[in-house]
């Protein structure tokens, strides 16, 4: 069986965006793979963070990859932080990575641009990512386009170590998510739905109420015509909305285009609305059962635990090909 690993920064409640995405994905995925989830947190304190703000993230991402699907006894769930071979293999990593390959990552041109002090952690980020994906000898990745290249400068390292030292590491290959739709601000439909957009009116958090979930589609951008039809180049507001509802009802836009044909829009976003709600209440039920419950923390130890036996074991097959400790 193929592993898979993939990292979370625990940066906010994810949208629906990044359910649709990503996590829907990740619990069909479970099935068919030896699945690594990890939540990133130190690739995280790369910029400013704020420790109790963080804290709750770690934990409430947590508790949400469980409340949308993932099972405990197929995949493994960890925090990076509770696996010490992380920052290990990171440092092993970042001795045979090169400056300039490092500062040409364009995360870190988007991220320093402007700055008067920049974290030597933001310039590092790209071998811990590595550090994080060959522990577990993954042989897939998903990645959005983001991290492409920081995928691409993990496949070098690899490819490096294995030749400089010992034939260790699995080259890993990128995992293409399944052609879906991606989900938009509901201001702004030519921009993606992200956790960070500064209008909250823009996502839909997975643990939004349902009269906030309720007031951001009826506030939801569309246009003057009143006509649900899919046209993503000329009603790109109408189009996102109903992928949403397509997504979540199960029903083909076809359907859907039928169902409101004459309704307009006020009648479309109600349902919607309610349709989102209906969707998102078993995911927000399981996540506060689990939130401040024992049996998270069970879950997390024992994926720790799990981890560690796997990641330990490449940690110590490194050191040894690079002639550290006494044995």
């Amino acid at each position: 069986m193929k592993t898979i690993f993939s990292g979370v920064q625990p940066s906010g409640t994810m949208t629906i965006g990044n359910y649709i995405g990503a996590l829907q994905q990740f619990v069909e995925l479970q099935h068919d793979y030896n699945c690594y989830f990890c939540i990133v947190d130190q690739h995280a304190i790369t910029v400013p963070q704020d420790p109790a703000t963080l804290k709750q993230n770690i934990r409430s991402l947590a508790a949400l990859y469980i409340a949308v699907g993932i099972d405990p006894n197929k995949a493994t769930l960890f925090i990076q932080s509770e696996v010490p071979a992380h920052a290990q293999a990171a440092w092993m990593l970042q001795c045979i990575s090169y400056i300039g390959e490092l500062e040409r990552m364009t995360q870190f041109k988007d991220k320093s641009a402007g700055k008067e002090a920049v974290s030597a952690g933001l310039l590092t980020y790209p071998p811990l990512m590595a550090g994080d994906i060959l522990l577990y000898n993954a042989d897939l990745v998903p990645v959005g386009e983001d991290q492409k290249q920081h995928l691409e400068l993990t496949r070098d390292l690899a490819e490096r170590f294995n030749k400089k030292y010992a034939e260790i590491f699995t080259i890993p290959d990128i995992h293409l998510p399944k052609v879906g739709a991606r989900i938009m601000s509901l201001q702004d439909p030519t921009k993606k739905m992200s956790k960070s957009d500064v209008n909250k009116k823009g996502f839909i958090s997975l643990l939004d109420e349902p009269k906030q979930i309720e007031k951001k589609i009826k506030s939801a951008v569309t246009d003057s015509e009143g006509i649900v039809k899919y046209d993503k180049e000329n009603k790109p507001g109408v189009s996102n909305l109903l992928a949403i509802y397509s997504i979540f009802s199960g029903k083909s836009i076809e359907e859907l285009e039928k169902e409101y044909e004459g309704k307009g829009y006020g009648a479309f976003k109600g349902d919607l609305a309610q349709v989102v709600v209906e969707k998102l209440k078993p995911i927000q039920d399981r996540y506060y059962e689990l939130i401040d419950s024992p049996e998270l923390d069970e879950i997390l130890d024992r994926g720790a635990q799990k981890a560690t036996e796997v990641a330990s074991e490449t940690v110590r097959k490194m050191e040894k090909a690079m002639g550290l400790g006494r044995r």
